[in-house]
């Protein structure tokens, strides 16, 4: 728990509730954690990331942000630099990550680093986006930064331009995008964790929403309607036939983020839940614990929470799925049954023979 040192830097435009060492564990979206597991699993990614580890150029990175954006501060972007800290002070994280505000007309936010994660935020973006929608993103960002997120996003930024490098070379970038299309999956789902951080922090469900609406249609935020674009999402997730399926995940490869409508319907879900309620009533996984936490549980709901996905989903490629499981599971009742009744009955000790039979 912080010591409180963040409070005289500046306040929040109202009090939010705090999450004393709360526990990234509190607002994992159960696919990142599975997907980070997949990825580890993945044959010579251990060695790649050991390799890279020490490759990296962070230092430069760093540099790079420090001689060519601007860095927030109390003097420079004070606004940004409130949000951050009170950002910190909310999701109980003692060392206020780097800030960075850099030109870019797309509006964009990451968080990178190895040893000390940075988050650097667009001029496209912070033009975009009112005050709680800010603080949603900031809050998104910490989120990056408090789950450990920081290195894979650094990893997969090199290597994403390291294929492009070796691309002309015969087979030479194979085993490269495959770690790329890994790591996409892995932080495609990483970001549904974000935003829900994103929520912790800002705590008004209505601008992280609007927050994503913008970055789908832009700042005309009087020409969108937030029901009418969860509504989207609900077409989207359900409409089509098989192709559209098989184009969905096409479309989705080599994207480093989920569909903005899709990001909109998963938190909006998630605060209608009650594990939501209970961890804004204080009811969460603290950091402490995360030693002796069970990775079995772990691996327990992620399972469970991919399991409801596919028998709640609406897309035909998971109705098929779900009917050809079931469809399985009858056939192997019924072969289990017929077997069961033809499997000759064990004579009991008290049976006689009978009169063709001999009692050898």
């Amino acid at each position: 728990m912080n010591d409180g040192r963040y409070a005289e830097e500046g306040a929040p435009a109202r009090v939010r509730r705090t999450f004393p060492g709360i526990s990234p564990r509190a607002y994992e979206h159960p696919s990142d954690r599975s997907a980070l597991v997949a990825l580890r699993r993945l044959t010579g990614f251990d060695t790649v990331f050991k390799a890279l580890s020490g490759m990296l150029p962070e230092r430069s990175l760093r540099l790079l942000y420090l001689s060519d954006s601007v860095r927030v501060d109390e003097e420079q972007f004070p606004s940004l630099h409130v949000m951050a800290v009170d950002a910190c002070r909310i999701l109980d994280v003692e060392r206020l990550p780097p800030l960075f505000v850099t030109q870019d007309p797309r509006p964009q936010a990451m968080c990178v680093g190895m040893d000390e994660p940075v988050i650097v935020l667009t001029t496209g973006l912070v033009e975009l986006l009112d005050e709680e929608e800010m603080r949603a993103v900031i809050g998104h960002e910490v989120g990056h930064a408090l789950s450990g997120h920081s290195v894979y996003r650094t990893i997969l930024l090199f290597l994403t331009t390291m294929a492009l490098k070796v691309a002309w070379i015969p087979l030479g970038g194979v085993a490269i995008n495959a770690l790329v299309a890994a790591l996409r999956e892995w932080f495609r789902k990483s970001e549904l964790s974000a935003d829900r951080a994103g929520l912790l922090v800002g705590q008004d469900l209505d601008a992280s929403l609007r927050g994503l609406m913008k970055l789908a249609g832009g700042k005309h935020l009087s020409e969108m309607n937030t029901a009418a674009f969860l509504r989207q999402a609900e077409e989207y997730e359900a409409g089509g036939d098989l192709r559209d399926s098989v184009l969905k995940i096409l479309n989705v490869l080599p994207r480093s983020h989920p569909f903005t409508t899709v990001r909109a319907a998963e938190l909006h879900r998630w605060a209608a839940t009650r594990d939501y309620q209970r961890l804004m009533d204080g009811h969460y996984p603290h950091r402490e614990e995360d030693a002796s936490a069970k990775i079995g549980e772990s691996f327990r709901q992620s399972a469970s929470a991919y399991a409801h996905d596919v028998r709640t989903s609406k897309d035909p490629l998971m109705r098929l799925v779900t009917d050809l499981a079931g469809e399985a599971n009858s056939l192997t009742s019924k072969a289990r049954s017929r077997l069961s009744g033809l499997s000759p009955r064990r004579p009991d000790k008290d049976d006689k023979p009978g009169p063709d039979e001999s009692a050898h």
